[in-house]
């Protein structure tokens, strides 16, 4: 079984970065049984194909347009994503739910799963998470591997992990994305 899991967003625009760094912290603090893909996935637009085509899972971690607090977690079936016409807020959201209606027309498509996290600021332009977002991270990482146990994923937690504050601080000053202290919070 191949699996991708794709962190969706743009770091620049504060919390939209949320999917980003999720697939990073996933990268950098767990091992994956088998064929898994981690993929910053950024804003992929027709890129996305290539994963809903080409493996058997997808998992997306995205920020999420839905009238909730900031911090809220929702695990989507990609089905269920088609039929919700708010999703499409973001530029991404759009391309994601775009490829899977492409995709769902097609021969072959992967098991999509959306894990979205209500953001509480997009807009402004600041590479890092609110303390709303900050304080859901751990949750918004546990229902991504909760849907990864539920595929039969295997994975273990890395004992040199990194924390999510030095995976932003990364981001934000690339000349220190090679020199990430192993500690986590």
């Amino acid at each position: 079984m191949r699996v991708a899991i794709v962190g969706a967003g743009t770091i620049i625009f504060r919390d939209e970065g949320v999917g980003v760094y999720a697939s990073r912290y996933l990268e950098e603090n767990f091992d994956f049984d088998g064929d898994v893909t981690l993929v910053d996935g950024g804003v992929l637009g027709f890129k996305l194909m290539t994963y809903y085509q080409d493996y058997d899972k997808v998992l997306i971690l995205d920020t999420i347009t839905m009238d909730d607090q900031a911090g809220s977690i929702y695990n989507l079936p990609g089905e269920e994503i088609l039929g919700l016409g708010s999703y499409k807020q973001t530029a991404h959201e759009v391309e994601i739910v775009e490829m899977l209606e492409i995709c769902s027309l097609l021969e072959k498509m992967a098991d999509v799963s959306i894990v979205g996290i209500v953001p509480l600021d997009i807009l402004s332009v600041h590479i890092g998470l609110s303390d709303q977002m900050q304080e859901s991270f751990p949750l918004f990482v546990q229902t991504a591997l909760a849907q990864l146990d539920r595929w039969g994923v295997g994975y273990s937690r890395k004992s040199d992990g990194v924390s999510l504050e030095a995976i932003i601080e990364s981001y934000a000053n690339p000349n220190a994305a090679n020199q990430i202290p192993q500690e986590v919070n």
